[in-house]
């Protein structure tokens, strides 16, 4: 179905942080698949165990244990603030057992009425019925109604217009510590911190939607690390897999009490091989040292994309973001921009507010920003002329 807008470019194969196309050229990537390739393409270890799982066993079905699973789980419970884990396919699909979680956990509590969730401006949650409604934008609920009931909106970040939305019937506040499709917007920890004391205040669950933030994006294995604040429930995607597809739901034991056998599911979810491609991630991302890495190369980036942007070349009106989850925010549009570096040999996202987003492998070098910033120089200073 002609869903896309595709670039007029196909890949055969990648390497590291580059793309090669059918003609044989080169592209550095700082699209990873819209944060997806972690790791960069082709990862050695993660290609190994995919390898490996792939001979022994793909699919049996969540009928029965799957051990690659169940540690998955573990580690994902031992570095983060959960206590029990829901695998998916995807971000979306966890976003939607996030709100399943809030929907059951106020129902097992004896009130159900409690099921609207307060969601933000610029937000993005997914694809399916109810996480178009969550995100709440007419450009991608258009023609999909009527919408799926249950979400309030107010201006992402915005403390007293939360408060001032919650009702009898409120459950949840879901947010992006991080917000990607929105323009790379980043909450400020304080906020974070306001609002989960509303949700203390009001018996309410606080949900991370950490599709895009989360898996080491920002320096952290899941952005809400940064404060000293813990959610309730959180949900990943993206990079988990490191190209795989897999995303989780990750919960409390009290957010999840009601969610017991036969209350969710999934065919595909977690099997075999996805977990395989899960763990091996992980086995790279939580060795001694990764997580510096992330936040010197974010340093060095925007250190260098701050510099551009004090010469006044291109109009840049501002970077954004945190880690290696950087925006630049253009005066000219940004398509066209992200058409011109294409030319210059970088892949580049779009995303809200005019941003291109730049989301590079977590495993680049320095050279790698060297080459990222001479195609970005190069593009800026023909905006200029």
């Amino acid at each position: 179905m002609p869903t896309y807008g595709r670039a007029d470019v196909s890949f055969e194969r990648g390497e590291g942080a580059y793309l090669f196309d059918t003609d044989g050229r080169r592209y550095l990537d700082f699209t990873t698949g819209i944060a997806v390739v972690c790791l960069g393409h082709c990862h050695p270890h993660l290609v190994e165990e995919i390898r490996r799982q792939a001979g022994e066993l793909m699919h049996c079905s969540n009928l029965f244990r799957i051990p690659g699973q169940e540690r998955l789980a573990q580690r994902l419970v031992d570095n983060s603030f959960a206590d029990t884990v829901f695998f998916s396919n995807s971000g979306a699909e966890a976003n939607e057992c996030a709100i399943k979680i809030v929907r059951k956990f106020h129902s097992h509590n004896g009130r159900p009425e409690r099921f609207r969730i307060i969601t933000y401006s610029d937000a993005f949650h997914g694809r399916t019925l109810a996480t178009i409604a969550a995100t709440g934008q007419e450009k991608i609920l258009a023609g999909f109604g009527p919408k799926v009931d249950g979400f309030d909106h107010v201006r992402f970040g915005d403390v007293e217009a939360t408060a001032k939305a919650i009702t009898e019937e409120t459950g949840a506040i879901m947010i992006e510590p991080v917000q990607g499709e929105g323009g790379i917007n980043v909450l400020p920890d304080g906020v974070l911190k306001q609002l989960r004391e509303l949700c203390d205040q009001h018996g309410l669950l606080l949900v991370l939607d950490e599709v895009q933030s989360g898996m080491g994006r920002t320096g952290k294995l899941l952005a809400y690390q940064w404060s000293d604040v813990e959610p309730d429930v959180a949900t990943l995607g993206k990079g988990i897999g490191g190209g795989f597809p897999l995303g989780a739901c990750l919960a409390t034991a009290k957010a999840a009490a009601g969610m017991t056998a036969g209350t969710h599911g999934s065919t595909y979810g977690g099997n075999p091989l996805a977990v395989a491609a899960g763990n091996a991630v992980l086995d790279v991302m939580l060795k001694e040292g990764f997580m510096e890495h992330v936040l010197a190369m974010g340093e060095k980036l925007t250190g260098r994309l701050q510099a551009l942007k004090r010469r006044n070349i291109g109009g840049i009106e501002e970077i954004r973001g945190k880690g290696l989850f950087i925006g630049i925010k253009f005066h000219a549009t940004n398509a066209d921009v992200v058409a011109k570096l294409r030319a210059e040999g970088l892949l580049t996202v779009p995303a809200g507010q005019n941003v291109v987003r730049l989301l590079p492998p977590l495993t680049i070098e320095e050279s790698h920003i060297d080459e990222a910033m001479a195609a970005i120089e190069k593009v800026a200073e023909g905006l200029s002329g």
